[in-house]
C-alpha cells in the first residue's frame, strides 16, 4: 500500500512536467493555449511547471537515497 502511495505522489508532479514541457512545445509551433494572452507567457508558465515537476521528482529521489545511505559524500546531510 504504501509503493502504490508512493507511485501516486511521484505521478501527480510528472504530470505536471509533462503539461509543462506540453506548453513550451506549443509555444514553439506557435499554437496558444486557452488560458494564455500571449505565447511567450505561456512559455514561462510551461517551464514553471517543468522546474516545479522536476524539482520535486528529484528531491524525492534525493531524500530516499540519502535514507538509504546511497549518494556520494558531498551530498550527505551535514549535521553542525
Amino acid at each position: 500500500m504504501q509503493r502504490l502511495i508512493a507511485l501516486i505522489i511521484l505521478l501527480i508532479p510528472g504530470m505536471i512536467a509533462a503539461i509543462g514541457i506540453k506548453l513550451m512545445r506549443d509555444m514553439l509551433f506557435g499554437i496558444l493555449q486557452a488560458p494564455f494572452p500571449f505565447l511567450w507567457l505561456q512559455f514561462l508558465a510551461g517551464l514553471f511547471m517543468f522546474f516545479i515537476g522536476l524539482g520535486f521528482i528529484g528531491g524525492f529521489i534525493l531524500h530516499r537515497d540519502r535514507k538509504q545511505n546511497k549518494v556520494q559524500p558531498r551530498f550527505k546531510n551535514r549535521r553542525p
